[in-house]
């Protein structure tokens, strides 16, 4: 049997081939896609290239379908399941998992390929990131537990109290599941970005302020102006991966502040930073990497709770031999996510 999938064969060169459908071995299971969403990652792997990856190569990795078929040895799944995915899986042996650290894995299995009718899932993600969903959660909000257990991570590495001002640069997905999080734990949450789209999105998750910056603007002096004695946010949370923003993100923070460092920057970025800040400051720069199990399954109760809304997140629906309109429209600002939508 023969399936439809994305390849990235190049920069800026997607094309959907045909392939067999695989069979899953030991431990793995076979899904049918029911939704697919694009995502910030998938827009720089297709404007820069993905290095760890020799082209032509499988495409995306956020979604969520149905049980086709399971492999030996797979208990309490079968076909016909409702489920989500995470992309990842730690090994649980290496070095870092056994300090506590499974986001920095050094044996990470990966599912790549999530643009495509089937998927075949590893048997490590099968076994410690693959869920049943009810059916009170559809497949869309479903598709948001990749970046939504990022963003559990993210924000379960910074020191929110309650009444903190906490202040998020950047209203992409991964920036409005931060300041939805945020608000969740009792912050004063501001939100800076460039298109008011999505600051007014940022509004209806219950946030304090927003600040729409204009293109090349720091926005370290609008940001402080609206503190307290203007002494700058308790934590600042970074989400666009604009190495200035990093930057003005540190010069945000009060004097004893805590800054989180999340969106990933183009490779060779060099943060450069004023040392007598830092130090007499005494400011916290953390930066924050990926996701855990543990955040993966509190991701997924928090879509079951409805904290946040597939509707504030995906805007638009294409089949997948349109799926180059969808990344370029989510590159160019104009959607949060869009999603593909595969035939039942």
């Amino acid at each position: 049997m023969k399936m439809k999938q994305a390849m990235l064969f190049g920069i800026e060169d997607i094309r959907i081939v045909e392939r067999e459908v695989p069979m899953p071995g030991e431990g793995e299971v076979l899904i049918r896609n029911r939704i697919s969403t694009t995502c910030g990652t998938d827009v720089k792997n297709f404007v820069r290239g993905y290095p760890l990856l020799k082209p032509p190569h499988p495409y995306g990795h956020e979604y969520s379908g149905v049980v086709a078929a399971v492999g030996p040895g797979v208990t309490g799944f079968q076909e016909g399941d409702r489920i989500a995915c995470h992309n990842t899986a730690p090994c649980g042996t290496c070095y870092a998992c056994k300090r506590g650290q499974p986001s920095m894995c050094q044996k990470l299995t990966y599912c790549r390929g999530t643009y495509a009718e089937y998927v075949l899932v590893p048997a490590p993600i099968v076994a410690q990131n693959m869920f049943h969903i009810p059916d009170t959660l559809s497949h869309k909000a479903a598709s948001l537990l990749e970046p939504l257990s990022c963003a559990v991570y993210g924000i379960e590495n910074c020191p929110i109290a309650l009444g903190d001002v906490v202040v998020v640069n950047g209203a992409g997905p991964i920036g409005l599941m931060f300041a939805r999080l945020a608000v969740l734990r009792g912050a004063k949450v501001l939100v800076t970005d460039l298109k008011q789209s999505r600051l007014d999105i940022a509004r209806k998750m219950g946030v304090w302020k927003t600040i729409c910056l204009q293109k090349g603007e720091d926005g370290v002096e609008k940001v402080r102006m609206e503190t307290e004695e203007h002494r700058g946010a308790d934590v600042v949370i970074e989400a666009t991966g604009v190495i200035s923003v990093w930057e003005s993100s540190i010069r945000m923070a009060r004097k004893g502040g805590f800054i989180l460092l999340f969106g990933g920057t183009a490779s060779g970025s060099v943060l450069q930073t004023d040392a007598t800040l830092l130090h007499y400051s005494q400011l916290t720069i953390k930066g924050v990497y990926h996701t855990t199990p543990a955040c993966v399954s509190a991701a997924l109760e928090l879509l079951k709770l409805g904290v946040i809304s597939e509707h504030d997140f995906i805007q638009n629906e294409y089949p997948l031999e349109q799926l180059e309109q969808a990344i370029r429209e989510h590159r160019a600002g104009d959607v949060i996510k869009n999603c593909i939508v595969y035939p039942e």
